[in-house]
């Protein structure tokens, strides 16, 4: 079992930047591919950003394309979202969700994860 923790939400104006951490339990996060889904209010959960286990490739939703950037530190279990030229519509609860390596299907559909953490609230501003 693999359990998630985020943590960098927050309230930021337009244009402002923030960090999402997302730290891991287990020794095997190194296999698992790592991404960051989003859920605004009287929305559906939708990708944003993900990355494979080695860390060499990155899947992005369109509106993440230019502003946001995923990595991962093995050694630290942890993986960061980093978004930059927030936006209003950026505003919602961001999930880290963990995806093992035997586990197919496209990395923007959420039944494609196995593990989620309990979500961070990001508020932007106008």
């Amino acid at each position: 079992q693999v359990q998630l923790v985020e943590s960098g939400g927050g309230l930021v104006q337009a244009g402002g930047s923030l960090r999402l951490s997302c730290a891991a339990s287990g020794p095997t996060f190194g296999s698992y591919t790592m991404a960051w889904f989003r859920q605004a209010p009287g929305k559906e959960r939708e990708f944003v950003i993900a990355i494979s286990w080695g860390g060499s490739s990155t899947y992005y939703a369109d509106s993440a394309k230019g502003r946001f950037t995923i990595s991962r530190e093995n050694a630290k279990n942890t993986v960061y979202l980093q978004m930059n030229s927030l936006k209003p519509e950026d505003t919602a609860v961001y999930y880290c969700a963990a995806r093992r390596m035997d586990r197919t299907g496209p990395y923007y559909n959420t039944g494609n994860y196995n593990y989620w953490g309990q979500g961070t609230q990001v508020t932007v501003s106008s």
